[in-house]
């Protein structure tokens, strides 16, 4: 059991991954809801911190390193560009919904992006996507175990 956990909690840190796949990959493994549910909420928080305070600094120096890495980060600034519309017009309930949403290009990897991107300190950035990350949690669990799951 402590495979799954564990297999869980990384599975969620993982971009595009996160705890989309993690809940569902964790109770398949054996996990009760709720812990699988917990394991990847908090999986999917451990990276944001680091990434709101050093994307910049890492962005900047990777820029410096190769024509393609800097094409990549091109990519990436542009990406947060697209969703910084919606974090500047509604700043808290904006960056909680871009991490909410559990659809593809959504999610706390993103959100934290945006935030590196927009100077945000890591003190507005990080309750608005724990929100967004609890929220995403209880939507997943409930589309893919039924409310009852939740209530259980």
């Amino acid at each position: 059991m402590i495979k799954a956990e564990l297999i869980t909690f990384l599975m969620a840190m993982v971009p595009v991954v996160e705890l989309r796949g993690a809940i569902p990959y964790g109770v398949v493994s054996g996990l009760s809801v709720h812990t699988a549910f917990v394991l990847a909420v908090i999986g999917n928080l451990v990276p944001i911190p680091i990434l709101v305070v050093f994307t910049r600094k890492v962005f900047e120096w990777l820029r410096t390193k190769s024509g393609s890495l800097d094409r990549m980060v091109c990519r990436l600034e542009s990406k947060a560009e697209k969703n910084k519309v919606l974090v500047e017009r509604y700043e808290f309930l904006g960056l909680m919904i871009l991490v909410a949403v559990p659809l593809p290009g959504t999610g706390a990897w993103t959100g934290a992006l945006v935030a590196a991107m927009m100077n945000m300190r890591l003190k507005t950035a990080m309750p608005a996507i724990i929100a967004g990350v609890l929220i995403a949690g209880i939507i997943v669990t409930t589309v893919t175990y039924g409310a009852g799951a939740l209530l259980s």
